[in-house]
């Protein structure tokens, strides 16, 4: 067996042609041990029944001013299931959607 897996991490790294994109990883029980400068927020929805309701998100350090005030949401359509972000702070896309700045 492998590490508990008790959340997930969310970051940013330089890609594209106009600068960041996010990164998520999962987050394993020792994680506070390996990253001990990481944000850590629990989200909580209307019911703690829906998908997701506490759920342990944590945040690189260096990609905590990119993310304020974004919203992350997962879309499960015919074409893809993946995680989108909605950036208000964010300058422009490039067209390809995979960088922002």
């Amino acid at each position: 067996g492998g590490e508990r897996v008790v959340g997930i991490r969310l970051g940013t790294k330089k890609r594209g042609c106009n600068g960041l994109s996010y990164t998520l990883d999962y987050a394993y029980a020792n994680h506070r041990d390996r990253h001990p400068r990481d944000e850590a927020m629990t989200i909580s929805l209307p019911s703690a029944d829906m998908p997701g309701d506490g759920l342990r998100v944590y945040v690189e350090p260096m990609a905590l001013m990119n993310v304020i005030g974004t919203t992350m949401d997962f879309v499960d359509d015919e074409m893809s299931s993946e995680f989108t972000f909605t950036n208000p702070n964010s300058k422009g896309e490039c067209g390809c959607g995979e960088s922002f700045n």
